[in-house]
């Protein structure tokens, strides 16, 4: 009897533990979020405006761009609006995945590759402009949107650092084997 009763407080004990991290687990993840503009993270629907105005600008800077540079510049801009899609489908499947599966396993490491591979598509999208403006004459505009999208590129890392660096029970384990 007495073993069964000592059982049963351990079992009372692991619950109450596990809901109480999970509580707190939830009340520093409403605290990121009230603070993610100050520290420099952002969400899905920020990059979208972001990208968006960053694709209107540089066609914009394209169609008045002379020299061979300008459909060179359009092609780029159609990818990396492409390449916005699936980083805001990546980065609102990370923002939206449920808390206890993130406490107990850890981020979604699988779409945080994905916004890795995307930014590095995006890293050889800004080489090419940046070569391609060294022999333009009037590309101030492109240079203005290649800074733009470098800052884009930096929240979008710290947005990866800040998942990646949630705690999580088992996520090491995960970690292990997807190496």
């Amino acid at each position: 009897m007495l073993k069964k009763f000592l059982i049963f407080l351990t079992v009372i004990a692991i619950f109450s533990l596990t809901a109480w991290v999970v509580a707190k687990a939830d009340q520093n993840q409403a605290n990121e979020n009230s603070t993610s503009s100050e520290k420099g993270q952002l969400n899905a629907e920020e990059h979208r405006s972001a990208v968006a105005n960053f694709v209107q600008s540089l066609l914009k800077a394209a169609s008045s761009t002379e020299g061979g540079i300008g459909e060179q510049v359009r092609v780029i801009a159609q990818q990396q609006n492409q390449s916005a899609t699936t980083t805001i489908k990546a980065m609102e499947k990370v923002q939206t995945r449920n808390k206890i599966q993130t406490f107990l396993f850890g981020s979604d490491y699988k779409n945080l590759g994905a916004l890795r591979s995307e930014m590095v598509q995006t890293r050889n999208r800004l080489d090419q402009l940046n070569r391609l403006i060294q022999n333009a004459t009037d590309t101030a505009e492109i240079q203005t949107q290649i800074q733009t999208l470098e800052q884009e590129q930096t929240k979008i890392e710290n947005f990866i650092k800040a998942q990646e660096g949630k705690f999580s029970l088992f996520g090491w384990l995960l970690k292990l084997f997807n190496k």
